[in-house]
């Protein structure tokens, strides 16, 4: 199956795009319009699929059918595993094409283990997820490390599945009888660890039937961030099972730092939407970098979500707050494609390695930087916006 060549993209391989998705004199599709949001030349500048790669299994299956559907004449090589692409992921040359990449490949793939983690921390439980990477470049990312020179999406499409999973793992639990910093009645999952929900939608329905699965769970509720605003998610009908956490930072990092996603202004815009249409509303105040001027822009974030955010919209929220992880391979490998973001994410003289939950070696704040960066960027908070309570700081 071939598709003949389409446009160029157009961009200087290396260097990042951000700014082509910036500025969108249209971002916001006119409500009357029936036309699907993941059907717009915004959503095919973010994800303009010419090549999918697959499994056997996945090509088969309706949810892949489905995803097909809506690439016709796409090539398709087939693979034994999503996970070993030996001309993507173990080649080195496509680290100059990251974004590229990114742009117009795609995985198919089955998730052949189901497991519900406990969590503690942002969720109670991290569910199986039905993606794995992004079309989005953020240079911290922590999901490429395990993949090597490119990190495209990887769909699931045993979506069925995944969701009988979960159910069964939200019946076993029963009813949450003690409040704790997850959600003070429900048990929440975390179901995009791994991936961005938000993006996900844009190719099939496995955002979809996971919200509508929770949507049917009075103990529990999903849950997942985001960096990026797709207005599609607005008709799905959450009915408050399902908590969207908008990852916010200072415009000077986001230019720098989340390539690929929308301004963090429109991100802060759509909370309101998103509540009305049915979602509890979260922040991610993520990840903090520390570099010269960072609390004096923090607070300029700050006192803009204290001037814009609707009332209704405050009296529900709560943030996490994340300090930068960081990794060598990682730095390897953004050295090749965008190495100006490496000026301020990699600074040896302030980081130590740490082993992370995972079992990854990390590379984070030293303790004693991490501690007094957590206790002033919460006096900013208590400064700027004290409504906005710290549900979590890592």
């Amino acid at each position: 199956m071939d598709q003949q060549p389409g446009r160029p993209i157009g961009e200087d391989p290396g260097e990042p795009e951000q700014q082509a998705l910036f500025g969108w004199p249209d971002a916001s599709p006119d409500p009357a319009s029936p036309r699907a949001f993941r059907d717009s030349p915004q959503a095919r500048r973010m994800l303009d699929v010419r090549e999918v790669y697959a499994e056997r299994a996945a090509l088969d299956s309706p949810r892949g059918q489905q995803i097909m559907a809506r690439l016709p004449g796409v090539r398709v090589t087939e693979v034994d595993s999503h996970w070993r692409i030996p001309s993507l992921h173990g080649n080195d040359g496509n680290v100059a094409r990251w974004v590229r990449v990114k742009t117009e490949t795609l995985v198919l793939g089955v998730k052949h283990t189901l497991a519900t983690r406990p969590n503690g921390r942002s969720a109670d439980w991290i569910a199986p997820g039905p993606s794995n990477g992004c079309a989005m470049a953020c240079v911290y990312c922590y999901v490429p490390r395990r993949k090597g020179f490119a990190n495209p999406i990887t769909l699931f499409t045993n979506i069925e599945a995944i969701v009988a999973h979960v159910r069964r793992h939200v019946r076993a639990q029963g009813p949450k009888t003690e409040p704790n910093q997850c959600d003070p009645s429900a048990w929440v999952y975390d179901i995009g660890e791994n991936g961005d929900c938000s993006v996900d939608a844009l190719i099939c329905d496995n955002t979809a039937d996971l919200i509508a699965a929770f949507r049917g769970m009075p103990t529990a509720k999903a849950s997942f961030a985001t960096k990026f605003v797709n207005p599609d998610l607005l008709a799905l009908d959450p009915r408050g099972r399902t908590r969207v956490r908008f990852s916010v930072m200072p415009a000077a990092d986001a230019r720098l730092l989340d390539i690929r996603t929308s301004p963090v202004a429109t991100r802060i815009a759509a909370a309101a939407d998103f509540l009305d249409a049915g979602y509890e509303v979260h922040f991610n105040l993520s990840p903090v970098v520390l570099r010269p001027g960072w609390q004096r822009d923090w607070a300029e974030l700050l006192t803009h979500l204290d001037d814009v955010l609707p009332a209704r919209v405050k009296e529900q929220a709560a943030a996490e707050i994340i300090m930068l992880t960081h990794n060598r391979s990682l730095h390897e490998v953004n050295l090749g494609w965008h190495p100006r973001a490496e000026e301020v994410l990699w600074q040896p003289a302030a980081q130590e390695s740490k082993r992370s939950q995972n079992g990854a070696l990390n590379v984070r704040y030293s303790r004693e930087i991490k501690e007094q960066s957590l206790a002033r960027l919460q006096g900013l908070l208590e400064d700027h916006a004290p409504w906005l309570r710290v549900r979590y700081a890592f």
